[in-house]
C-alpha cells in the first residue's frame, strides 16, 4: 500500500514538473495555466528578449549599410582616378631651370624640364613646342618617330620625346595649349607649331 501511494506521489510530481514556471518555479495544473501565468507575470522578460533581438538586427543592418557605403566610396575613388587621362603638361608651374640634352630625345623628357621648354626653348628663346609620342601602348607606323623628329630639325624651338603611359599616340603641347592626335597629320602638326 505504501508503494502505491509513493508511486501516486511520484506521478503527481512528474505532472507538476511538466507545468512548472521556469522563472519563479511555481507549479500549475495545466499548460494553459502556465502560459497565462507567463504572459501576465513574466511578459517583460519576453519583451526584453524580443527587444535585444531587434537591437541585434539593427546593429547588423547598420553595419552592413556602413560596409556598403565605405565600399562604394572606395570604388568611386578608384573609378575616378582610373579615368584620369595621363597627358603632358601645358603649364609652367613647378618647372626647373634646366634644358634637355637635345631637341630629339630617345628617353622621356622629365615633366619639369618640359614645362621650362614651354616657357622658352633652350632657356632663352621663344616659347617652345613639345611633341610627345607613345609607341609602347599604341601601334605606330615604322617611320612615325622619324617624321616627328624631322620637325625638330625644321624648327629650333621644337622638342620630340617619348612619353610613357600617355593616353594618346601623339600629343603636341605649347604653353596653355594641347593637341591630341591619334594618327600622323603633317599639316595639323605644322599649324600647331606655327600657332595657328
Amino acid at each position: 500500500m505504501e508503494q502505491k501511494e509513493t508511486k501516486k506521489k511520484q506521478k503527481i510530481n512528474m505532472k507538476e514538473e511538466k507545468f512548472r514556471c521556469e522563472e519563479c518555479y511555481r507549479v500549475f495544473g495545466g499548460k494553459e495555466s502556465l502560459e497565462n501565468h507567463n504572459a501576465a507575470k513574466h511578459s517583460s522578460n519576453i519583451l526584453e528578449e524580443n527587444k535585444s533581438e531587434k537591437i541585434n538586427r539593427k546593429k547588423i543592418r547598420n553595419r552592413a549599410i556602413a560596409v556598403l557605403i565605405i565600399g562604394l566610396i572606395f570604388y568611386g575613388i578608384f573609378w575616378m582616378f582610373s579615368n584620369i587621362k595621363v597627358l603632358p603638361p601645358t603649364d609652367m608651374q613647378r618647372h626647373i631651370e634646366a634644358n634637355p640634352p637635345s631637341h630629339v630625345l630617345k628617353k622621356p623628357m622629365p615633366v619639369e624640364i618640359q614645362k621650362h621648354m614651354l616657357e622658352h626653348a633652350d632657356g632663352t628663346g621663344k616659347p617652345g613646342v613639345v611633341i610627345n609620342y607613345n609607341c609602347e601602348d599604341y601601334d605606330c607606323e615604322s617611320d612615325l618617330i622619324e617624321k616627328l623628329e624631322a620637325f625638330s630639325e625644321k624648327y629650333n624651338y621644337v622638342y620630340v620625346a617619348p612619353f610613357k603611359n600617355m593616353d594618346a599616340k601623339i600629343v603636341l603641347t605649347r604653353l596653355n595649349k594641347i593637341e591630341i592626335l591619334e594618327f600622323y597629320d603633317e599639316t595639323g602638326i605644322e599649324s600647331f607649331i606655327n600657332g595657328f
